[in-house]
């Protein structure tokens, strides 16, 4: 059993950043693909991006592109969100999730462990 651990969501103004962390219990965490999904209230989970087991394959929903970074340190066991300029709309509850086959994907059926979320709230 995989336990993913999120932090650094918060408040923040539209236009700011933040950079969200997501620790894995495993010594296994080198091999999954990692995902951020977001919730917002009265919404579905959404896909934000994902990256391969080593790091060299990305993807991102579109409304993440060119503002929001995956990355990851697998010495660490941790997978990281590089959120910039932050709009109203990003406010949501984000979670880190981890996929056994090691590839990014966007959909949530391929991840078989989830963080708790943690909250991020932009205010305009």
């Amino acid at each position: 059993q995989v336990q993913l651990v999120e932090s650094g969501g918060g408040l923040v103004q539209a236009g700011g950043s933040l950079r969200l962390s997501c620790t894995a219990s495993a010594r296994t965490f080198r091999t999954y693909g990692m995902g951020w999904f977001r919730q917002a209230p009265g919404k579905e989970r959404e896909f934000v991006a994902s990256l391969s087991w080593a790091g060299g394959n990305t993807i991102y929903a579109d409304s993440a592109k060119d503002r929001f970074t995956i990355s990851r340190d697998n010495a660490k066991n941790t997978v990281y969100l590089q959120m910039n300029s932050l709009k109203p709309e990003d406010t949501a509850v984000y979670y880190c999730a981890a996929n056994r086959g090691g590839a990014p994907t966007g959909r949530a059926q391929s991840y078989d462990y989830w963080g708790q979320g943690t909250q991020v709230t932009v205010s305009s």
